[in-house]
């Protein structure tokens, strides 16, 4: 772990000195390398990001940039598979498969797509593609692995298929050669294959395969067949393979958080050293424009107070109507944040944590009702004095995270918001209240990211979810309607989107005033 953590910070720092002496292709093989970094560190979302940026620097057509090309596809491809977007890796493996030409690669990249096919429930391509490449791989490994995927392709489109030859003639052939990782591969089919119709077969090859995958450092192939133990095996011995589920489980979920926040960090910390040299440099051409704009202000100042002079009348006029319908909207846009989304974030969190105590939740409704009456005061409600707006933020995400849902919170610091007025701070939690909100009510998403970066005088916000994304055409309700006009409130800027295989995308820009 310690060796790939320093090779991550080196590719990072080596990226960023490329990039300023204009080396945008060895730019480009840093973030592939740092992607498949991530990637085996399970920082899939990371990885991807990397992957994309590195695209932005390699053209199709160069040849020079092929070898390349080739191995940054493919790792979209294997990222996108590990986050089960099978329809997305197979675009990627194809992609890849235009910068190559040695035929060993191009049939373990075709036994991708074919096994992305499998995944995604469609067998027929799945058993075409395989039987289109099973007789020309001489490789015995090779072999057996597609001939593991054909056959297990095979019977998961009829069941009444006869699997069984095929699939321990694969393993048959993985022992001899000592393939390992194949071997334990087998094991995996083998189970799924006898599960329903022949269990003590299906516990025979679950033992087998627990035996020899301690030998792997594969912990994800263990949790499965643990998994599949558990579901096998008689009370006594199902209950010891669940404690060693239980304590596996947690230990390879904190490693991997430990990971992405490491990796997180490595590259928000570059992203702040850069903000703050460009800031220097901003600061010193500020104070020359400073001295130039004074000149001119003095000679301009006598002739723009005569017009202003002229305007005031009807300005005051016009802002006293608008003081009125503006007192309209904030009284709506109150309603709706502290009463509404108020009520349906405590409603979330009682849904999510089941011990929640009793006298919290008065707490909360206590401080919900005593909000609802400031409104008509215009009483702006702080956050508690003794919490940071970083906790802040990061309890507001968490409380909306189930079984079901996972949100995962990448840049949110203190240091992100000490230069950010409390106002523009309550918008913006308004805002990311309102889309966690919506997300929950509406979007069926199993994955949230929420990333925050800041890049010179500017917070960036990225939310993704993999739910069912915004339609062309929708017209928009109070809820995010009054998110439009929040941000626009603090000059900000928000952006909708939605990417081709669904999920919503939102980015929000907000400036940070001097």
């Amino acid at each position: 772990m310690g060796k790939k953590d320093s090779a991550f910070t080196y590719y990072n720092k080596a990226k960023d000195e490329l990039l300023q002496e204009r080396d945008s292709l060895n730019a480009a093989v840093c973030m592939i390398n740092m992607a498949i970094i991530a990637s085996d560190k399970s920082d899939f979302f990371g990885a991807q990001e990397l992957s994309l940026s590195a695209a932005t620097f390699l053209d199709d057509k160069n040849p020079k940039h092929y070898k390349l090309n080739l191995s940054n596809y493919n790792a979209l491809g294997i990222v996108s598979f590990s986050l089960k977007q099978y329809d997305k890796a197979i675009e990627f493996y194809n992609k890849s498969l235009e910068f190559t030409s040695d035929s060993a690669f191009i049939l373990i990249i075709k036994n991708n797509i074919g096994n992305a096919y499998r995944k995604n429930g469609n067998y027929e391509d799945a058993i075409s593609v395989f039987k289109g490449i099973i007789t020309q791989d001489k490789n015995a490994i090779n072999y057996a692995r597609i001939l593991t995927n054909y056959a297990s392709a095979k019977w998961l489109q009829n069941p009444s298929y006869n699997a069984s030859t095929e699939l321990r003639q694969g393993l048959k052939i993985r022992i001899k050669k000592r393939d390992k990782l194949g071997e334990n591969n087998s094991y995996d089919h083998l189970t799924d294959y006898y599960l329903k119709t022949r269990p003590d077969s299906a516990l025979y090859f679950a033992k087998q395969w627990h035996q020899m995958v301690y030998n792997l450092d594969s912990p994800d192939d263990l949790l499965e067949c643990l998994k599949k133990l558990i579901l096998l095996s008689d009370e006594q011995n199902s209950k010891k393979y669940f404690a060693q589920y239980r304590q596996l489980a947690d230990s390879i979920q904190t490693v991997r958080n430990n990971a992405k926040n490491q990796f997180a960090l490595v590259r928000y910390e570059t992203e702040k050293y850069k903000a703050n040299s460009l800031m220097l440099q901003r600061k010193a051409t500020i104070r020359t424009i400073w001295i130039i704009s004074l000149s001119i202000l003095l000679v301009g100042g006598s002739i723009l107070s005569i017009v202003w002079y002229k305007r005031r009348t009807k300005r005051l006029a016009l802002i006293a109507k608008n003081a009125i319908q503006e007192g309209h909207l904030k009284t709506s846009k109150k309603v709706h944040d502290v009463v509404a989304n108020g009520i349906y974030q405590i409603m979330t969190e009682i849904e999510n944590n089941k011990e929640i105590v009793h006298e919290q939740i008065l707490d909360r409704m206590e401080v919900l009702y005593e909000r609802s009456r400031d409104i008509s005061y215009e009483v702006l409600a702080k956050a508690n004095e003794d919490s940071s707006f970083e906790n802040t933020i990061r309890e507001l995400l968490v409380s909306f995270a189930s079984e079901e849902t996972k949100v995962v919170i990448v840049g949110n610091s203190n240091e992100l918001w000490k230069h950010l007025p409390y106002e523009d701070q309550f918008e913006i939690k308004q805002v990311l209240q309102e889309l966690m909100v919506n997300m929950r009510k509406h979007s069926r998403a199993t994955q949230v990211a929420v990333r925050f970066e800041l890049k010179g005088d500017k917070i960036f916000i990225y939310y993704t979810d993999n739910g069912i994304g915004i339609s062309d055409g929708i017209k928009f309700k109070n809820g995010l309607t009054n998110t439009g006009n929040r941000i626009n409130s603090i000059n900000g800027i928000i952006n909708f989107g939605t990417s081709t295989k669904g999920g919503l995308n939102v980015q929000l820009i907000i400036p940070i005033k001097a």
